[in-house]
């Protein structure tokens, strides 16, 4: 199968297939008010086109380094291809039925490079080393955190359009004012809820109330009462009475600096409430900018046991730390911060130790 873009016009670009016996087969049009699903076989259901730009839809063996090469044209592109999909919060694991943007609208109408070949022969997964100094993650704009006050709303959502169970990306919903804010024309705004208070676990101290981020709404429309929007991009099940908060396009490319020596604290717990953290994972801790923590920073995550040396000796004797994992810093509060778990030798759960390298 081969892949390749015309230029219609001077605006419009159409994505096309051709295929042995089959021919050109478009799979989009001018018209892109609605989604278009190419009906050719071993294409229908693959690859779309909406308002926002040109989505696949992940089958069983795929990899961001089989689709970039795909679709790009080269496989070493794939970190931009998980930039571009924050949804995915490890590149390594994206699942069968995942629809992963491939182009913005905007890339598509600016595109008029020439065909595309499609290689079909399967390669091994390779993932080329990271940038030097550098940390690439795509999914920091669902990074969500713990605030001591909480948040003052924008809005609040109070309908979708249609009967939904679930309201995911490109459904309209409908938003209510809060807090004496204006709904603008254009602006996009940060889908949230709040969680409620969250201690820490060993003195039960409160450290503030979990945001969590579930995507990203557009204001398509106002009314003197409310205001209509456009779920540009959904990371989780969106609700009735879900909040608004500005939105603010965080870069995924965080440069990794050295955290201050001297810093320990606590493992507070996971973003997702897992019991058991791992490897991939996002979590909270105890400390944050009050503390000198900023994101890029790296602390090793350890354990300390004490034991009598001597059967007749009074106390316990504190042996060696033994480190069993890593964790780098995303985001910060004033009295937390929001961390990726990049290793985990053994399971990290709430109340586990962190401090600076070499401690």
């Amino acid at each position: 199968m081969k892949m390749k873009w015309r230029q219609i016009g001077l605006t419009v670009a159409v994505l096309a297939v051709v295929m042995p016996g089959i021919g050109a087969v478009t799979l989009a049009s001018e018209s892109t008010a609605s989604v278009q699903v190419s009906e050719a076989a071993g294409i229908a259901g693959e690859i779309v086109e909406t308002e926002t730009g040109i989505y696949y839809t992940v089958k069983k063996g795929d990899t961001l380094w089989d689709l970039s090469r795909k679709f790009s044209n080269s496989p070493y592109l794939w970190p931009d291809l998980w930039s571009g999909n924050s949804q995915i919060a490890n590149p390594h694991r994206i699942y069968p039925g995942e629809r992963i943007q491939l182009y913005r609208r905007e890339d598509v109408e600016k595109h008029a490079g020439p065909p595309v070949t499609t290689a079909v022969v399967p390669q091994p997964v390779v993932t080329p080393p990271p940038e030097k100094g550098q940390l690439t993650f795509a999914g920091i704009n669902r990074v969500g955190f713990i605030r001591e006050t909480p948040v003052p709303a924008n809005g609040r959502i109070f309908k979708v359009q249609g009967i939904h169970k679930m309201i995911s990306t490109d459904d309209i919903v409908y938003i209510s004012p809060e807090n004496d804010q204006d709904l603008k024309l254009g602006q996009r705004y940060t889908v949230y809820r709040t969680l409620g208070q969250v201690h820490h676990i060993d003195s039960g101290e409160e450290l503030g109330i979990q945001h969590y981020l579930l995507g990203t709404v557009e204001i398509i429309q106002t009314e003197p009462e409310y205001a209509i929007g456009r779920v540009i991009k959904a990371y989780g099940n969106i609700k009735k009475e879900d909040l608004l908060m500005p939105y603010k396009r965080r870069s995924p490319k965080i440069a990794k600096i050295s955290p201050p020596p001297g810093i320990m604290g606590e493992v507070i717990m996971a973003e997702e409430h897992n019991k058991i953290i791992g490897d991939n994972v996002t979590a909270f801790i105890d400390k944050g900018e009050n503390d000198g923590i900023k994101p890029g920073q790296t602390f090793t995550v350890f354990y300390q046991d004490s034991e009598r040396i001597h059967p007749q000796q009074a106390g316990e004797t504190a042996l060696k730390p033994v480190t069993f994992g890593e964790l780098v810093v995303l985001h910060t509060e004033a009295t937390t911060a929001t961390v990726y778990i990049t290793q985990a030798k053994q399971a990290i759960v709430p109340g586990a130790r962190f401090s600076s390298p070499g401690l």
